[in-house]
């Protein structure tokens, strides 16, 4: 954990923190730009209700929310200068830190994980030993390490080999189990799943691994920055203001999920998200927010690396991380 500091004022006027080329300047004091790990849609409605509800404006905040996809990886695009902070998953968050580049996990509104492997009943898997000889599609960009640590603690190799399993490589959709080029492939309780069951299958044809329940729970979307902006007062400042909007937004969002769904829809600028698709996602994603106020829970964190450290042979990070989070931000933004 960063320890709280002493920030001094004296600096603020000038403070510059340069970031994979990118300037952190008193100019720059109200201005944060946001990037999603994924698509507009109702896993980010607190960010986009805080900014139609005016919370971040209330906090003299002028906040770009940037959509990921397919090809954006978000501790990519910080490192490149291209966003102040950026939502991932806490084992890609961790992989990044420990290959050189300096996340910190600031804030942390979801509490639970919605990560699932969800199968054909008909391929005669009934428990996570029947993986074996089978082919599993996996998410990569970041979001294969829960797979990959799972795996290797059930001791399941990933290569393809007799007794291990055949990985295809998934793309950000459910086409593989429909057309049964995969025995299973990964979804999350709020979206990829209720895809499967839209497109014909119903769950009585399904059997679902939530990585909660098998022991592989890892923390998603979290809020991340640069461990050197932390040293700038001006960038400390409007981290604070940017959380206690944000989580204004979240809290909200549960309380409205159909309401908040409406405002996602509202910012989709694609047109490709349903609004029945985007409510149900809401509702489902304000069960992992909730129990949350936005303070990262220590003993989570922990479990997390531990999850990944315990990858046997092949563990996603091989030592603990030190500096990879702070509550210096939610302390002055939840109290």
């Amino acid at each position: 954990m960063i320890g709280k500091r002493t920030f001094l004022a004296a600096a603020a006027a000038s403070a510059m923190a340069l970031s994979g080329g990118y300037a952190l300047a008193a100019g720059h004091a109200n201005k944060v730009v946001l990037q999603l790990k994924w698509v507009t849609q109702a896993q980010f409605a607190g960010y986009y209700v805080a900014q139609d509800k005016g919370f971040y404006k209330e906090e003299g905040l002028d906040v770009e929310i940037k959509p990921g996809g397919p090809d954006v990886s978000p501790p990519q695009v910080i490192a490149g200068g291209g966003a102040d902070v950026v939502l991932d998953w806490m084992p890609s968050a961790l992989a990044s830190r420990e290959k050189g580049l300096s996340l910190v996990n600031i804030a942390q509104p979801f509490k639970s994980s919605g990560m699932m492997l969800t199968c054909r009943k008909d391929t005669g898997i009934a428990s996570p030993a029947d993986f074996k000889d089978k082919t599993l599609g996996v998410w990569f960009f970041g979001n294969e390490y829960p797979f990959l640590s799972w795996m290797s603690t059930l001791g399941i190799a990933t290569d393809g080999s007799a007794g291990g399993v055949t990985v295809l490589k998934q793309g950000f959709n459910v086409d593989p189990i429909l057309n049964k080029q995969a025995d299973c492939v990964s979804t999350m309780t709020y979206n990829e799943y209720w895809q499967i069951i839209d497109a014909g299958l119903s769950p009585d044809d399904l059997i679902v691994f939530k990585y909660e329940d098998e022991g592989v729970s890892t923390l998603e979307d979290g809020m991340y920055v640069l461990e050197e902006n932390l040293n700038d007062p001006v960038f400390v400042d409007k981290m604070v203001r940017f959380v206690r909007a944000s989580m204004k937004g979240w809290k909200y969002a549960e309380e409205n999920s159909d309401e908040a769904a409406e405002i996602v829809l509202d910012n989709d600028a694609t047109g490709a998200q349903t609004e029945k698709h985007q409510k149900r996602m809401m509702g489902e994603v304000a069960k992992l927010t909730a129990g949350s106020n936005g303070a990262l829970d220590v003993a989570d964190y922990e479990r997390t690396v531990q999850t990944l450290l315990n990858g046997g042979s092949d563990p996603v990070i091989t030592k603990a991380p030190e500096g990879a989070w702070t509550h210096a931000i939610t302390d002055r933004a939840l109290n």
